[in-house]
């Protein structure tokens, strides 16, 4: 036996992991947690009866979300019995509500959050502890919503798989500063199923990092290998100058997530510390018990550290592109319901609340079955892939509901013959707003009495009644509607009435011009000269904000902001503006196998890289409002690949549109779009996550992820002169930083802020996870980005807010 000092505790929470469809069906897991508790509280009871030997046993529940699932579903007699055992103390509950990926946004998360404080504060119940299990992460912002819903301690047992803890180290204490200065005591712990690798729970047992000589071991007795691997452990914590006599480990009741509890540990503690209780003892305890231990001691030796806390297992959301865009939208129109409707009087509050609900767990970290990649013709995978698309289609539906409804009472009417071409515009937003409106005029219906011609875009017109002045307007056809696009500025929460009419005076057709500007084929490709000015072509477009420049081989090579003569297009940039660029790793071993060892880089050493190659390039529409490009162009894995570019002559704003048809591969893949955008050399790039906005590479936690992360609205690249250049990205919220070449992962420190400068780019699909991830990326997608130019910009929240609105927008309906 290997020699260790005297008076050490191994203390064990037993617990189980929440994985939402990972093992299971998403209801069976729920109904899992539900009696999983029961089974907890039959163990105490049986305990305190006499009628079992399991005293001492104690059990944690994970999260909120498992107790109030429990409380929904069981008896009175088990709720009594529940609040019998937590104020016992033998019982624990988490408060944070469910494992999450950074999808979820403040608002929704702190409504989530605040459902476990309630129930402490109804109960009287002196919790003030959260534990999450297997991410790698949270959003800066989640400390302080953590916070604001009373916990102060947090436990983290990440899984390092295709990730990496903080500061380097493990088993450690620190306190994590939120952006508004307030401090929660975090313990950045081991994986969460290290006591099950101690060997300590019968039947129950694995070698999943712990490499030595009975990985292998097949016999039925494990104490002695238990007795071997925790004198071991607590020896390199020795050598580590590991400055407590105690040290934690999560323990489950089965060798899985979503594991029931197991009485049976107490039997394996109760031998072990016959044995070595002078040495080591073992005991079980919960996860506030651990945080009441640790504020024991002096915590002011612990260090402090503020910073987001980047996520590894964020880009799940990449392997579902499609109903993560369903998401996307339904969290602008709960944000927009909201703004509208603040106090909840004109919508409908339980469907607001469901929604709400539908969109935690669209959140929640697990991304599909544990063979989705080994199996994906599996019935199983398939019915969990179409529930957890179910969650954001159903949040989608729910608000979208919401939302008709307020804007109902707002005055929006439904379709009807005749109807005089009136529309209210809402700029719902806090801010002055000038953007684009469209409004819409469906093929049947008829204007001042006639029905629409095809030169209706000669004879239309928008007035603003308020002021009587015709606005510019611009009409696109679509499959079963004319799009009627123009700009209106708006104050703060106004409304304005516009009329859409035939004009008294149609503009006549011109049938000739006396200068030479275009040949009689049509085709306009004659350099400026003295008496003809450049106009927009496919080689550039010029407007009031922006110079862009088109390459026949690039694409977009130039965008220059016209105020400042300054290149907005990042120097260092590999491929153009909206390039995309498909990446795909060979199968040498199996789909699994190929996939387990990439690591952090989400691809493999020699994974094959292609960029889309230009074809063709089209003025489509230079009207009043904006110009249009389209380019189409080859790309591996890819049937199609256009982008649509729409620049707006009056507003400093370019829209772009990218449209996928996606082909079907079993290999691991990546898909991402360029965005090759600064400032000049004192850019400093800036994000908005959930509840915060912070510098990538810099305002980090040490030892984080510096490769990718998931934004709420998009990013801003901010100068020091108060110029803001704002990215909305409205549908694929993963971006990476830098080189997208397999390389040696570099963890967040002064030696990475370099990379906050670096290329930025969408990551809009992934599928290199090797158990869960959506395998088929196959499938149509278009992918929306605003870009902005602001001036004035106070600050880096501004900015973002900004952001926000472009992707919301002003709203316009027929009144």
């Amino acid at each position: 036996m290997l020699k260790v000092g005297k008076g050490w505790k191994l203390y064990l929470i037993h617990h189980s992991h929440t994985d939402i469809g990972y093992t299971d069906r998403q209801e069976k897991i729920e109904r899992y947690h539900v009696d999983f508790i029961k089974q907890a509280i039959d163990i105490l009871e049986g305990a305190e009866n006499g009628k079992n030997n399991y005293k001492g046993f104690k059990w944690t529940c994970e999260n909120f979300w498992q107790v109030e699932n429990f409380l929904s579903h069981c008896n009175d007699e088990y709720k009594e019995k529940f609040e019998y055992f937590v104020n016992k103390g033998l019982i624990d509950v988490s408060l944070n509500y469910l494992n999450m990926t950074e999808l979820v946004d403040r608002q929704v998360l702190e409504k989530m959050l605040a459902k476990g404080r309630d129930y402490a504060n109804r109960k009287r119940l002196s919790l003030d502890s959260a534990m999450t299990a297997d991410i790698n992460g949270f959003s800066w912002g989640y400390c302080e919503s953590l916070y604001k819903a009373g916990v102060r301690n947090l436990f983290s047992c990440l899984h390092a798989h295709h990730g990496m803890h903080p500061l380097f180290k493990k088993q450690i204490p620190f306190w994590w500063e939120s952006p508004e200065g307030n401090k929660l005591l975090v313990w950045n712990g081991e994986q969460y199923h290290l006591g099950n690798e101690f060997f300590i729970m019968p039947n129950a047992h694995t070698s999943y990092q712990i490499e030595d000589e009975f990985v292998n071991d097949k016999h039925t007795d494990h104490f002695h290998i238990a007795e071997k691997r925790i004198y071991r452990y607590i020896e390199n914590l020795e050598k580590d100058h590991y400055p407590y006599s105690y040290v934690p480990a999560m323990i489950s009741g089965l060798i899985s997530d979503n594991a029931s509890p197991n009485g049976k540990i107490i039997e394996t503690i109760n031998k072990w510390n016959q044995k070595h209780s002078d040495n080591i003892e073992i005991e079980l305890i919960t996860l506030n018990e651990f945080f009441r231990i640790l504020r024991k001691g002096n915590t002011l030796d612990i260090p402090t550290y503020s910073g987001d806390w980047n996520d590894w297992w964020a880009d799940g959301v990449g392997s579902t592109p499609a109903p993560t865009k369903i998401y996307k939208d339904a969290q602008r129109k709960y944000n927009l319901s909201y703004k509208l409707d603040p106090e909840g009087k004109l919508g409908k509050k339980d469907w607001i609340k469901a929604a709400e609900q539908q969109m935690m767990m669209y959140a929640e970290h697990t991304w599909g079955y544990s063979s989705s990649v080994s199996e994906p013709w599996n019935t199983l995978v398939n019915d969990l892939d179409y529930r957890k698309a179910a969650y954001a289609v159903n949040a989608n539906r729910l608000v979208s509901k919401n939302l008709d409804e307020i804007l109902s009472e707002m005055g929006e009417v439904s379709i009807q013959p005749d109807r005089e071409k009136l529309y209210k515009i809402i700029n719902p937003h806090d801010n002055s707003v000038i953007d684009k409106v469209i409004v819409y005029i469906e093929g049947w219906e008829s204007i001042d009495g006639k029905r629409i011609a095809e030169d209706i875009e000669k004879t239309l017109e928008v007035v603003d009644l308020e002021s009587g002045n015709i606005l510019e307007c611009q009409i696109e056809m679509t499959a079963r509607a004319i799009e009627i696009e123009f700009i209106m500025e708006l104050e703060p929460r106004e409304e304005r009435i516009v009329k859409v009419s035939r004009k008294k005076n149609p503009s006549k057709v011109l049938t000739i011009q006396h200068h030479a500007y275009k040949g009689a084929e049509g085709v306009e490709d004659i350099a400026p000269y003295s008496n003809n000015k450049l106009g927009n072509s496919t080689h550039g477009i010029s407007t009031q904000f922006y110079t862009i420049l088109f390459d026949h081989v690039q694409g977009i090579k130039s965008i220059k902001d016209r105020k400042n003569n300054r290149e907005l297009v990042h120097s260092n940039f590999q491929y153009a503006p909206f390039t995309g660029i498909y990446e795909k790793t060979d199968v040498q071993t199996t789909p699994y196998e190929e996939r387990r060892r990439m690591g952090r880089n989400r691809k493999g050493r020699l994974t094959n890289r292609y960029a889309s190659k230009l074809k063709n390039i089209e003025l489509l529409i230079d009207g009043p409002v904006y110009v249009s490009i389209k380019m189409d162009y080859e790309l591996e894995g890819t049937n199609l690949y256009s982008l649509l570019v729409k620049v707006y002559k009056d507003l400093p704003k370019i829209e772009c549109k990218v449209r996928i048809h996606k082909k079907s591969e079993w290999a691991p893949e990546n898909l991402y779009i360029s965005l090759p955008f600064t400032l000049g050399n004192n850019t400093e790039l800036f994000v908005d996550k959930t509840g915060t906005v912070f510098r990538p590479a810099i305002d980090q936690l040490p030892g984080s992820n510096t490769e990718f992360y998931l934004l709420q609205n998009g990013l801003s690249f901010l100068d020091n002169d108060n110029n803001a250049f704002i990215v909305a990205i409205k549908d694929s919220p993963l971006i990476t930083l830098g080189t997208l070449d397999h390389h040696l992962i570099e963890l967040c420190g002064e030696g990475t802020h370099y990379k906050n400068k670096e290329v930025v780019y969408s990551w809009v699909m992934n599928n290199f996870w090797e158990t869960n991830f959506k395998v088929d990326l196959s499938g149509f997608y278009e992918f929306e980005y605003q870009l902005f130019l602001a001036t004035d910009v106070v600050s880096e929240k501004q900015a973002m807010v900004k952001c926000q609105e472009l992707n919301e927008g002003l709203i316009g309906v027929p009144i």
